[in-house]
């Protein structure tokens, strides 16, 4: 059919993948799938050559934000567009799934079906369990009718985070994962493991180390539901040579910290094959941005500075696959 404002479209026709092989191939050789959130074509085009060059597998997330900013019409042919220009880099496609990160309600995630995604996030955990599973249920259905995969939460990350917010966390409780998951029919599972939303992850004072990640829950959390896919939000590491850049460049960034590369690296090794990443992108931008315009305020040409913002961010993002999360070379 042809794609109009309007129409259904396919993700296959777009030739984007679901989630199922990707992360069957990642637990089996114990490596996560990075999940990379986008907003503009600076940030696509680097999330993909990043990935394209590293021969890592990649899911291309887009939250309700996100749409709202790119306009939903826009995003489908510059996920087309995307996908095209993979088929031109000489190291050759890579699998590529197009998800949309924190659904919040049924339409959200049926008019991303509808438009091409090819996996949804549907977040009920602000719910009441019971509602969760009920919100989860119906977002399954009308997914897997159309072969798209979906992924649940249980358990609250705090942080802010586009239209993601929350004061506290709430760990996941183990003893729920297996009836949700039986009762859902959900792909994959999001769980609060310790990870937290944005740039300003815990409130650590001087001298004071990041605290470690329950991965006493996330063990359970596998005993319970042995070889069911895990997924890991609010993973940036939030590094510190931006955080230093922005700062130095007229930014206040102060007390920014993120989770430990090491500890992503251990739960990359386990249960956990999908990671999400969008607040290191955001900084990485950011500082790039700021450092051009300190050394050359005369400069107004975009591409004079979302140019060298890209190239850092690939660079970022080949680092990520290679060093944190053990997704290069898979493919």
């Amino acid at each position: 059919m042809t794609a109009t404002a309007t129409a259904t479209v396919s993700y296959k026709e777009l030739g984007f993948v679901n989630t199922r092989e990707m992360f069957r191939n990642a637990m089996k050789d114990g490596y996560a799938v990075p999940a990379y959130n986008f907003n503009n074509m600076e940030q696509l085009q680097a999330i993909l050559t990043a990935c394209v060059r590293s021969r890592s597998p990649v899911i291309l997330q887009i939250s309700k934000g996100a749409r709202d900013y790119a306009n939903a019409t826009l995003l489908r042919w510059m996920g087309r567009g995307a996908m095209e220009m993979l088929k031109e880099m000489k190291e050759g496609p890579v699998p590529v799934a197009l998800h949309l990160d924190h659904g919040d309600t049924f339409e959200l995630c049926k008019s991303c079906i509808d438009s091409g995604f090819s996996s949804v996030m549907i977040d009920g955990s602000s719910k009441s369990y019971e509602d969760n599973v009920k919100l989860t249920k119906q977002v399954v259905e009308y997914a897997h009718a159309h072969d798209v995969t979906v992924e649940g939460e249980l358990g609250v990350l705090a942080g802010i985070e586009d239209e993601v917010q929350s004061e506290h966390s709430h760990y996941t409780d183990p003893a729920q994962v297996e009836d949700f998951v039986k009762r859902t029919g959900v792909d994959s599972l999001a769980i609060s493991i310790g990870t937290s939303h944005g740039a300003f992850k815990f409130k650590v004072g001087p001298g004071e180390e990041v605290p470690p990640l329950r991965f006493d829950i996330l063990e359970e959390c596998e005993r319970r539901i042995p070889g069911f896919p895990i997924v890991l939000h609010g993973a940036s590491s939030v590094l510190t040579s931006y955080i230093d850049m922005i700062n130095k460049y007229g930014g206040k960034m102060e007390n920014a910290v993120g989770v430990p590369a090491e500890q992503l690296r251990k739960a990359a090794k386990s249960a956990v094959c999908k990671i999400n990443i969008d607040s290191d992108g955001r900084l990485v931008m950011t500082a790039v941005i700021r450092k051009v315009f300190a050394e050359k305020p005369g400069e107004f040409d975009p591409r004079k500075y979302l140019g060298p913002a890209r190239d850092e961010l690939i660079k970022m993002y080949a680092d990520k696959n290679q060093t944190v999360l053990g997704s290069a070379g898979r493919v």
